[in-house]
């Protein structure tokens, strides 16, 4: 199945390219490729790095790569996943402020 026709992105909403090729090996990559432009799949590159930092995420734990996939998945708008992702919840262990794309966390600015 050749990716050279056109996609309108999960994320963007925008018709642009397919992917030449799926980005990471599998189902997933498949899915990826057909419903996320390269644009947006480039701005996951930038923040699967973010989160990876941020959750400070130990790929010696094999729950790691779940929730980088949930992450993922959210920030592509893609639906279900895992066994976690299909019921829409983060796995154990992830900490309560690390529990949505992003962080949740911030800078609150309350200081005195």
């Amino acid at each position: 199945m050749s990716a050279v026709g056109t996609i309108t992105c999960s994320r963007c909403g925008r018709e642009a390219p397919a992917l030449p090729k799926p980005p990471v090996p599998g189902a997933v990559g498949r899915e990826i490729q057909a419903a996320v432009c390269g644009e947006c799949w480039a701005e996951w590159q930038r923040m699967e790095i973010m989160v990876i930092n941020e959750l400070r995420l130990n790929f010696m734990d094999p729950k790691a790569q779940e929730v980088l996939d949930q992450h993922m998945r959210d920030f592509f708008h893609l639906g279900g996943g895992g066994a976690e992702g299909a019921s829409g919840g983060i796995p154990e262990g992830v900490p309560e402020d690390a529990r949505t794309p992003g962080g949740g966390g911030g800078s609150g600015g309350g200081g005195s």
